[in-house]
């Protein structure tokens, strides 16, 4: 890849939800895959990942947000794992055509909201940057999709099982 055209945004597992996406949709009580040094709290609960979410036990009751990391080997486990749970929101790039989509998302999501703006995620060093692609909110269970329902996020909200 041409080194102008990297961005780095999506160059790095490490860079963080804007904090108005949480106090829109919140509050939380598990973030399976915070950062390292998070800008601030986005659930009581949390794992980043020296501990590992994947591995953890969630509380049946927990409501989830999941910004997961991008990289292949770990975004497909935490969607599957979120959608087992069944009771959460994922921030994910707006992909649809591939398989994480075709075979997790739009059989087990009660809904989704495409994004009308592109985010501008916090990056390690505090700064903000949109990667090239736009974004899209997955909600599983009754309750996280009433909070996408409810929640004045521009974008096309979408109801996908009932």
């Amino acid at each position: 890849m041409n080194q102008t055209q990297r961005n780095p945004v999506v160059s790095s597992d490490e860079w963080y939800t804007p904090k108005w996406v949480i106090e829109e949709l919140g509050p939380f009580d598990l973030d399976p895959c915070a950062p390292m040094s998070p800008p601030y709290e986005i659930a009581p609960l949390s794992y980043n990942k020296q501990q590992d979410g994947l591995k953890q036990e969630w509380p049946d009751t927990a409501l989830v947000f999941m910004n997961p990391p991008y990289s292949r080997s770990l975004l497909r486990p935490f969607v599957e794992k979120l959608a087992e749970h069944n009771n959460g929101i994922a921030l994910l790039k707006n992909q649809v055509d591939n398989l994480l989509f075709q075979e997790v998302i739009f059989p087990k999501a009660k809904s989704l909201i495409f994004m009308r703006h592109r985010i501008k995620f916090i990056q390690p060093d505090g700064t903000t940057g949109s990667p090239f692609f736009g974004s899209v909110l997955v909600a599983f269970g009754h309750e996280a999709d009433a909070r996408l329902c409810q929640s004045s996020i521009q974008g096309k909200y979408l109801i996908l099982n009932r």
